[in-house]
């Protein structure tokens, strides 16, 4: 059972509190005030009821002692993300919080962190998956048993203004295809009409062209890490997919490819052989081809954004344009390229507009009369006019 106990010494009176945690080991806490031990009393109570409780010890621990053991064992993480997680702690999450016990970082401590940030002129971006990585250690901190509740939360983080997107025309892929070195010529009309990222186009092995059914299959990706070349998986269940491509895209793969060779040889290598590596593919063949093409700044990326406008432009629906891209889920896709949609809400409300016209009641000036019954027809009123009756009648007779 928890007490607290009085205890004077020298004239000065101090108050401990006794009691046991939920393992059953007896403990105690000082304080100066028995408003405070009796605070520290029911909260302590309150936690162990709820299952809250955690060890103070454990708080002391230093964030980057604490940082050094879950790092040791976040092993599901892939090459490049963990390099990225890496460097945002080393620079940007040490630096601050290192040397503070766990239980010392405060919600006005993170929140004043990622004002920093923002007013260090970082990157919006860089700033809000900086406080993710944050959040996830203390998130850990938490399940571990060593904070009762994470101090990231409710922290206003920094807007992400989305870049402007760059499409290019049909006319304008030509060119660069026919601009860019012979080898990659595939390569920019894939990417611009499959839509395959720069990864996925460097990892696609002939095992993966079907030039009958007119498909490549995105099966393993090449991420460069740090001078390292990492061969794997793409990210995503969505990721792994079959696209379908053009005539015209499959005949220039066929030609690519030429005579059947090994099929697990990569379809896009470097010009010395071996897979692509990014860094100097942009370098040496990219940026030279997008200037003589006159399309100055295009990312290579933005042959993807351009398969997606094409698809669109084709009457692609969203459903098909998240399968097509290996989209997690339909609502990206919208969130995107959403706007790139406005004639297919004019189209609906066209296809609505004949909808309802299929049902719509015939006029009200359209009468249609019956013959007359023989014999007396209705009877009218006293003081009623001859034309009276006769409206009478057309009233008795009209539907």
């Amino acid at each position: 059972m928890a007490t607290i106990e009085k205890r004077v010494r020298n004239g000065k009176a101090t108050y401990r509190v006794r009691y046991r945690d939920p393992a059953g080991s007896q403990r105690s806490k000082v304080f100066a005030r028995k408003a405070d031990a009796q605070r520290f009393l029911n909260e302590t109570e309150t936690a162990k009821g709820r299952g809250t409780w955690t060890d103070p010890a454990l708080g002391r621990v230093l964030f980057r002692d604490w940082l050094g053991e879950w790092w040791a064992t976040t092993t599901n993480l892939r090459a490049s993300t963990r390099a990225r997680d890496e460097s945002l702690l080393r620079r940007l999450a040490l630096p601050r919080f290192g040397d503070a016990p766990l239980a010392a970082i405060s919600q006005r401590d993170v929140r004043a962190w990622v004002a920093e940030l923002t007013a260090r002129g970082l990157a919006p971006a860089t700033v809000q998956k900086a406080y993710q990585v944050l959040s996830k250690v203390l998130g850990a901190a938490v399940d571990a048993g060593m904070l009762a509740q994470s101090p990231c939360r409710r922290v206003p983080l920094p807007k992400i203004e989305r870049e402007e997107m760059r499409f290019l025309t049909p006319a304008e892929v030509a060119a660069l295809a026919g601009a860019i070195d012979r080898r990659y010529r595939a390569l920019v009309l894939v990417g611009a009409y499959g839509g395959l990222r720069i990864g996925e186009l460097a990892g696609l092995r002939r095992s993966r062209v079907d030039l009958l059914r007119g498909t490549v299959s995105v099966a393993e990706i090449v991420v460069e890490v740090r001078g390292v070349l990492h061969i794997g998986p793409p990210k995503t269940r969505a990721s792994r997919r079959t696209v379908g491509l053009p005539r015209f895209v499959v005949e220039e793969l066929a030609d690519h490819l030429g005579r059947p060779g090994d099929l697990e040889a990569l379809v896009f290598t470097a010009p010395q052989g071996g897979p692509l590596r990014l860094p100097a593919f942009r370098g040496r063949v990219w940026r030279p081809a997008v200037m003589a093409a006159g399309l100055d700044g295009m990312r290579i990326h933005d042959l993807r954004h351009t398969a997606v406008a094409l698809w669109i432009a084709a009457g692609a629906n969203p459903k098909e344009v998240s399968a097509r891209a290996g989209h997690s889920s339909v609502s990206f896709t919208l969130d995107r390229y959403g706007h790139l949609y406005p004639e297919a809400d004019t189209a609906l409300r066209d296809r609505l507009d004949a909808l309802y016209g299929t049902t719509r009641p015939a006029p009200a000036s359209s009468v249609v009369r019956l013959p007359r019954r023989s014999g007396r027809g209705p009877s009218v009123a006293p003081g009623a006019s001859g034309n009276d009756k006769s409206a009478a009648d057309d009233a008795a007779t009209t539907l």
